[in-house]
């Protein structure tokens, strides 16, 4: 989207709007809000009924949230507030990127039952973290050949098993005058598939948030396409920031960005977020997603479930790493877990580094469903 500053003040409703529809969930793309503020020029305005139908004309909300669409642009230019549905500013998701894809520089916790903690409430704090001894070294290693692949539209070539390169070829057979030569070949080239981790930093989980940083920091470092964000009542995308060579650097610069360490849990809203926005969006298109969360949602678990249906939805392979499932005893049987457990590809164990590791380091190898393994369980 273009900077504010190369708009006159005029103009600032309208970029606001669109702001306030993206954090409400609305997925609005960079182009579109272009568009909007083409069409809000070319029809004047000559009244406030132009200003709308040039943002659904643009803007596109989908048919199911048209009322909701309606009840934004009631409270933004009209200031009625009584029209805004539910979802009020106080609950609104705040999102902070850690500024894109620009490489930086290369180069504990007290203990608490886990979902103990679980709520709602926001909870700004800040954290410092020290290295332990664990060594990440050898995953950091492995991670990049054993990561999915997917075939890639870009050829390379080779000496067997592939396709004839009819233009190279016969380049040669001029070449040689004539002569029929070796045939070459080329093949698609096999390029690993982007890992977003998901990393729940809310109160219940602050027994293994170090942990699952360490992990992060280890995974950016041996993949080249692989993606952070934490959550808890924000979303904040810390890559950048784990892209630091040094682990006490990048961990000290992803602290430093992160605001609500060992806040509430609003699981369902800020996936939600992550969605809505379409650079991030992208990021989960054809991905292994794994969710680093105990997943206590509380309250209303839809928005959990509509945000994991449309992650399943994208990703290649969706998975949620949760400690609870370190007891033997755990069954999925909270209401947010029955409901999205359809949609996950794997329910495994989050409670200690060395099992996190072993199973990001196998997400290449097939394996039954979270809902046929654990239906077998129960």
């Amino acid at each position: 989207m273009m900077r504010e500053t190369s708009f006159p003040r005029a103009a600032s409703p309208f970029l606001d709007f669109a702001r306030l529809l993206r954090r409400y969930g609305f997925a609005i793309a960079p182009e579109q809000v272009s568009c909007f503020m083409q069409a809000v020029t070319l029809l004047g305005p000559r009244s406030i009924a132009d200003i709308r139908e040039a943002a659904l004309a643009t803007l596109a909300p989908p048919p199911d949230r048209r009322d909701e669409f309606e009840a934004h642009f009631q409270s933004h230019f009209y200031g009625n507030r009584s029209a805004v549905v539910e979802g009020d500013a106080d609950e609104e998701t705040r999102i902070k990127d850690d500024g894109g894809a620009s490489q930086e520089e290369v180069e504990v916790i007290s203990h608490q039952e886990g979902g103990e903690l679980s709520s709602g409430a926001e909870q700004l704090s800040t954290r410092d973290f020290k290295r332990d001894d664990d060594n990440l070294a050898a995953f950091r290693r492995r991670l990049a050949s054993a990561l999915p692949a997917r075939r890639s539209f870009r050829t390379v070539r080779t000496h067997s098993r592939g396709k004839l390169d009819l233009r190279r070829s016969l380049r040669e057979i001029v070449s040689a005058d004539g002569d029929v030569p070796s045939p070459l070949l080329r093949r698609r080239q096999t390029v690993p598939r982007k890992l977003l981790l998901l990393i729940d930093v809310s109160g219940s989980m602050k027994l293994h948030t170090a942990d699952y940083l360490k992990l992060a920091h280890a995974a950016v470092q041996g993949a080249d396409r692989a993606e952070i964000f934490t959550f808890g009542t924000r979303l904040t995308r810390i890559t950048t920031a784990l892209r630091i060579r040094d682990r006490d650097q990048a961990l000290a610069r992803a602290a430093a960005q992160v605001d609500d360490w060992d806040g509430g849990t609003r699981m369902g809203p800020t996936l939600l977020a992550f969605l809505s926005v379409p650079r991030f969006s992208a990021f989960a298109r054809g991905a292994a997603i794994v969710i680093l969360s105990d997943a206590l949602e509380r309250g209303d678990h839809a928005e959990l479930e509509t945000a994991m249906r449309r992650l399943s939805a994208r990703a290649f392979r969706l998975s949620l790493a949760t400690p609870l499932a370190g007891d033997p005893r755990f069954r999925p049987a909270t209401a947010a877990l029955r409901a999205i457990l359809p949609d996950l590809d794997d329910l495994v164990d989050g409670s200690s580094l060395a099992g996190l590791t072993d199973f990001i380091l196998s997400l290449a190898r097939p394996a039954p469903a979270a809902a046929t393994i654990w239906k077998r369980v129960s």
